[in-house]
């Protein structure tokens, strides 16, 4: 009998020793696969932070300042060196896209015409917004790139003694960034004078 019982002990041992072995590889495994989730996770989130900031580098946020008594708007962008731009006016004003040579601007001189002959009638002294789809051209690196965006050119008609009205403009506001021809004449439908 006691052979018995020591063969049942020894065949516990092994059970129990068997039982601590699946149990170490079971706690392997699991060890394994949270080092490789977490790395998954890490190459996302690193993925995710250089293509943020490919993103914010590329972005491209256009200031227009008054210049020349307000007849010319000079765009520039502080994260970028522009090299041409095309503004794009909605159709019903009846302008052709215009691309300025050198620097890129906006004259007023472009739409002053039709702005003062759509509010002929009002009063002198008004101010409102023409929507613009400005594409501009830089480089990033070593890679051409284009950046689209509506834009608000901000304006102001001044009455002049003995001379009429006059156009001025005073800034420029994104509207929205991307933008298309549609939804530049969209927005000209609701802002126009």
């Amino acid at each position: 009998m006691s052979e018995t019982s020591e063969a049942a002990t020894r065949r516990r041992w092994v059970t129990l020793a068997e039982a601590i072995a699946v149990a170490g590889l079971l706690i392997g495994a699991l060890t394994l696969w949270l080092n490789w989730s977490d790395k998954r996770d890490e190459r996302a989130a690193a993925a995710a932070a250089r293509e943020a900031s490919r993103s914010e580098r590329t972005r491209v946020d256009l200031v227009g300042s008054a210049q020349d008594d307000g007849r010319t708007l000079t765009l520039r962008d502080e994260r970028h060196d522009l090299s041409e731009a095309t503004i794009v006016f909605p159709r019903p004003v009846g302008i052709p896209a215009q691309h300025p040579s050198g620097d890129p601007v906006i004259q007023a001189a472009w739409f002053a015409h039709e702005l003062l002959t759509m509010t002929d009638g009002g009063p002198d002294t008004r101010t409102g917004r023409l929507p613009v789809l400005i594409t501009v051209h830089f480089i990033d690196g070593d890679t051409p790139r284009n950046a689209t965006a509506i834009y608000d050119i901000i304006w102001r008609i001044d009455g002049r003694m003995l001379r009429g009205r006059e156009v001025k403009l005073e800034g420029l506001r994104l509207r929205e960034r991307c933008g298309d021809q549609a939804a530049l004449d969209a927005l000209w439908a609701r802002l126009k004078p």
